[in-house]
């Protein structure tokens, strides 16, 4: 016999005295109690990893449960099946004897069935002359009836678990996303600062993710790439931009300046040719999409947007579109100029190009007239939003240092 383990009234074969308690408080079944073999079931299956079931354990359980009659497990019942292994195999989808023993085994060692082996080792019914059974040996269920509200109980917090996984891993997405576009967004466009330090350690981050994580992986991982998010967004509200990124907020600025002299009116020319201009050159394809940046970093340089949304809230790219659709009748911008910024810079940079319009509605003569100018630069791969956004930052963070 192995160490640790005794020969039970309930078997022949050596058990642990953990399973001989379950055993023994499997006789102890409060009076009238009953319940539902397949609700105990889902609940089994729900809390499958806690007990050490694999899904084949599970099927066998299944198996089992099918040959009790009644759908109810009633204290007091006689709660014994006896299938032959062929019958469990065959109700089982055709596992092979060997793997079907070793289940067995597994629920047996879970604390869901016990065996209840005959003097020969084998599972039969002993009925009197009326047919009613005195005895019977096979797999005991009574254990699922005594640990009913204890499995309910583990399949709800599993439930839990995985639903606080599930947020976790799309928190984490989210923060990877954000981060690795302010990272790129920020080396493009020159901001100072130690971007290549800055994305060894996000990378570093990134490679302790687990395949297959757990809340205990990714809590602490969650925690600091939000803690280098709020860092990225720092050192861009706080440190000097590089004259690259300088350079362009300039012609940010100058652009500004120049739409005084745009035409009121929400339909522009579609040339300067009555003025004398010279035409453009021919239009070059665009090499490179427009980067989208953070929803978060978006609504920090462009607050005034959220008064026009329903609630005063935009919280997610959706809110912001459906808003800048509204703002853009709102700064008389033609649908047919709105249509073409979605087309040429996609409807998220649309809604942003939008939003930076609004934050400047003051100092811009046309607002329609600016859309299709800043529409044909991103055609021609001449326009970025970093820039705009960068100094809308700039003045929003300076904005509030003087309030406060």
């Amino acid at each position: 016999m192995q160490s640790g383990s005794v020969t039970t009234p309930f078997g022949r074969r050596p058990m642990t005295l953990a399973l001989i308690k379950r055993q023994v408080a499997s006789t102890e079944i409060r009076p009238n109690k009953s319940v539902d073999k397949w609700k105990v079931f889902r609940d089994a299956c729900e809390a499958r990893a806690r007990l050490g079931l694999q899904d084949r354990a599970l099927a066998v359980l299944n198996a089992l449960l099918s040959f009790y009659p009644e759908t109810y497990l009633r204290q007091g019942d006689a709660l014994i099946v006896f299938p032959s292994n062929v019958q469990l195999s065959i109700r089982a989808h055709g596992i092979a004897g060997a793997t079907l023993r070793r289940h067995l085994a597994t629920l047996v060692n879970a604390g869901l069935i016990i065996r209840k082996d005959s003097a020969n080792g084998k599972r039969y019914v002993r009925k009197d002359r009326v047919g009613v059974v005195e005895d019977a040996f096979g797999f005991d269920l009574s254990p699922l009836l005594v640990r009913a509200e204890e499995l309910a109980q583990m399949a709800q917090q599993m439930a839990a678990e995985h639903a606080l996984l599930r947020r976790t891993k799309e928190a984490l997405t989210i923060r990877r996303r954000d981060a690795r576009k302010l990272i790129t967004a920020a080396i493009e466009e020159g901001a100072s600062g130690d971007w290549g330090k800055i994305q060894d350690i996000y990378q570093a981050i990134v490679a302790r993710i687990p395949r297959s994580p757990t809340i205990h992986d990714l809590a602490p991982i969650l925690e600091e790439m939000e803690l280098l998010c709020s860092e990225i967004v720092n050192q861009l509200d706080l440190l000097d931009i590089s004259e690259n990124v300088s350079s362009n907020d300039v012609q940010f600025e100058r652009h500004i300046q120049n739409s005084y002299t745009e035409s009121l009116n929400e339909i522009e020319p579609s040339s300067g040719n009555e003025l004398g201009a010279k035409i453009e050159p021919e239009i070059r394809p665009v090499t490179e999409p427009l980067k989208a940046f953070p929803l978060s970093m978006v609504m920090r340089a462009c607050p005034e947007i959220s008064m026009y949304a329903p609630g005063g809230l935009i919280s997610s790219w959706r809110d912001l579109m459906a808003t800048s659709i509204v703002v853009r009748s709102m700064l008389g911008v033609s649908p047919n100029a709105y249509q073409d910024a979605c087309e040429v810079m996609g409807p998220e940079n649309a809604a942003v190009a939008v939003a930076c319009i609004l934050e400047r509605a003051g100092h811009i003569n046309s607002a329609g007239g600016y859309l299709r100018d800043l529409t044909s630069k991103a055609r021609r791969g001449e326009f970025t939003l970093g820039p705009m956004l960068m100094a809308l930052l700039r003045a929003n963070g300076s904005s509030d240092r003087r309030v406060g």
